[in-house]
Formats: structure tokens, sequence, C-alpha cells
């Protein structure tokens, strides 16, 4: 409500400005005992209409009333009233001119972001609500002004294997690194549904980067020796597959590791928010991110934990742990991710926006580095136990 005052104010004040400047310069000019020595300044008001409103019709309200403002300046000498009205006149069309060229020129703008932002939503598609029992939310937000999207990458499929998740960080942020995005993603897209396993996946991966590098590096010279290591381009990456029991399995490039949230049985205290505990579900080191070193033969696929109904994995690039305040201190995540989730049951969507929104008052708005966020809540039905032993075969008699 303040703020829509505040502006209407502002444009109000706009508005009065030439009329202001106009009643300013005839009473100078039927006040001054020199004569009409300022009346050329009545010119200046469909210019200062036109600042003020950006309207063209502004401009021509200012013009009208500049030219009814030399009517009452005495005995003004007709030469001085023609050049006055013709001065008005020619600010009057130069403005109008000028206007439609403006127009024109914020037409022409507003088209070209409405197609980047179209690009740009293709590639990192929107994520469908729930997807194989799993509710879903995700959220980026670029470091470059006007970009919706950079370097962070993220995608979610459900397929023969399990759902296959996909989230990275290229080198770079903004616009420039939104190829090597499309490029992981077009690649992921099809190999979560074709490879076995998540090495394969990984594999295709690394060749897609390698193949999207070179296409962008052909035609220009080679970086000098000493400047090798700032033209290396890599891409962490953690690929995550959940079976349909709920076991995790992860391929970590370099990326940090998700956090899952679950019921604090142990209730509240110090530093985490009521019922809901955040903890980061480490499994050793991860190999070196895509781009700066081969895969091994055999890449290490890790079983991260078992998530059970109700609980909620968040996955993260690392420019929400490295955001920092005006102090240079980073941002609390998992402190953070404990009071997004609240007390009762985890929403993902909920996580996501409070954790985003916490991220941008702890940096004041200003983001030294693209971010993205995925969570995702377990909302399968418990799978029943079918060991030798277990309840489901106890009940049975043995035929």
């Amino acid at each position: 409500m303040i703020r829509t005052r505040a502006a209407r104010c502002r444009r109000g004040a706009a508005l009065a400005l030439p009329g202001l400047w106009v009643a300013g310069v005839v009473v100078w000019e039927l006040l001054s005992p020199l004569g009409p020595q300022f009346v050329h300044l009545l010119a200046a008001a469909p210019a200062i209409a036109w600042a003020g409103s950006g309207r063209r019709q502004c401009v021509v309200l200012g013009g009208a009333c500049a030219l009814f403002a030399l009517l009452p300046l005495g005995p003004t000498a007709p030469a001085v009233r023609l050049a006055g009205c013709c001065a008005i006149l020619a600010v009057v069309g130069a403005v109008w001119l000028a206007a439609r060229r403006g127009h024109r020129l914020a037409h022409e703008v507003e088209r070209l972001r409405e197609i980047a932002a179209t690009v740009q939503q293709a590639v990192l598609r929107p994520l469908p609500p729930r997807l194989d029992g799993l509710t879903l939310a995700g959220g980026h937000r670029s470091a470059s002004e006007g970009a919706l999207l950079g370097g962070d990458l993220y995608e979610v499929l459900a397929t023969r294997h399990g759902v296959r998740i996909v989230i990275g960080d290229v080198r770079g942020h903004g616009l420039p690194a939104l190829g090597t995005v499309a490029a992981l993603l077009g690649s992921f897209r099809e190999a979560a549904h074709d490879e076995d396993g998540l090495p394969g996946v990984l594999r295709r991966l690394e060749r897609a980067l390698q193949r999207h590098l070179d296409g962008t590096r052909s035609g220009q010279s080679p970086p000098a020796e000493g400047d090798r290591a700032a033209g290396e381009d890599f891409a962490t990456v953690l690929l995550l597959e959940i079976r349909p029991g709920g076991e995790v399995l992860a391929l970590n490039c370099g990326h940090p590791w998700p956090h899952r949230l679950t019921a604090d049985e142990d209730g509240p205290f110090a530093g985490r928010a009521p019922g809901v505990r955040a903890d980061v579900l480490s499994s050793g080191d991860p190999l070196p991110p895509l781009g700066m070193f081969p895969l091994p033969p055999e890449p290490p696929v890790r079983r991260l934990t078992r998530l059970l109904p109700g609980e909620a994995l968040v996955l993260h690039t690392d420019g929400v742990e490295d955001a920092r305040d005006a102090a240079g201190r980073f941002f609390p995540l998992t402190r953070a991710l404990t009071e997004a989730a609240g007390g009762g049951a985890v929403v993902p969507a909920a996580v996501v926006d409070r954790v985003r929104a916490a991220v941008l008052r702890h940096t004041g708005g200003v983001l030294t580095d693209d971010f993205a966020l995925l969570a995702l809540r377990n909302d399968r039905h418990p799978v029943p136990d079918l060991t030798p032993h277990g309840p489901l075969a106890r009940s049975c008699p043995h035929g």
C-alpha cells in the first residue's frame, strides 16, 4: 500500500512538473524588469513532459501549455513571440519522433526478452508437482541481470530403472553458460532412459560435455601456456536414482551432497526447527568435476540412504552455501532448511521458496553466483518386506 501511494505521488509530480515550469517562466517574465529575456525557456516544457511521463500525449499537452503561455506575456515583440512559437513546435516535433523511436525500441526489447525467456524455460523445464510417487519442487536464480537461469541445471525423470535426478553447476554463470547447460540436460534426458546404471549415464554426460566444449573451442586460438588453467571448463554433477523401495543411489562428481529432512523424534533443540532435522548425506569424497580428468573405469556408485515415506531430500548447488552477506559470513544452509521445513509435514515448494528468499535476504539481493534448489518428498506407500523372515512371510502359510 505504501509503495502504491509513493508511485502515485511520483506520477503526479511528473505530470505537474511541466505545468509548474510554464507557470514559473510566465511569472518571471511578467515580474522581471528586463523584459522578455527568458520566453524561450517555455520550449523546454514538452521535453520535461516526456522525461517525466514517457507519454507522447503529455508531450503534446506540454507544448500546448507552452504556446498558450505566450499570450499573457504583455507587450512582447512579435518577433520574440514567433521565435518562441517556432522553438516550442520544434521541440514538440523532435521529442515526438524520439518518443516513437523509443517506443519501437522498447517493443523490440520486450520481444527479445520473451524469446529469451521461452528459450531458457525450454532448456530448464518446469518440474511436475508429482512424479512416480514423489512430490517435487525446484527453483533457481541467476546472478546475471536479465537472465532467468545461468550455469546451474537440474532435471527429474521417471524411468524403468527408477526416478533419476541430475543437478549440476557448470563453470561460469549467466547466459554464457547456458549452452553447456543445454548440452548436459539434453544428454541426460536420453541417457537416463537408455542406460542401465548411473555410470553409463555419467559417461554419456562426459561425452556430451566434451563434444560441446570441442565445438565451442573450434575456430578459436589455443590459450597460452600460462593461461591454460583459466581456459579449462568443467561441470560438477550429482546423479541420484531413487528406487521403488526408497533406496537412494548416488554418483557424485565434485558436487555438494544433498540434505535429508526427517522428523526429529528428540523434539526441538538449539539451532533446529521443532520436529524437523536436516542432515547432510555425505558418502565419502566425490569424484573430480566432469571435464577436469577422465572418469575412472568403474565410477563408484554409493548407497546414500533409504528414503522413507514422508521424508524429503533437498539438493542444491554451491551458490547456496557460498552466498555471503555484507560481513562475509556464509549462508547457514542447514539452519535455513530446518526453519523452512517447519514443524509439520515437509512441503517441497515451501522449502524451496523460503530458502531462496532467505538467500536473497542474506546477500541483500546481490548475488555473485547462480544457485539452484531441488526438493522432493517420498509420498509412496511403504513397500512390504518380502524377505524370508519378514512379517508378510510369517503371516503366509507355507505351501
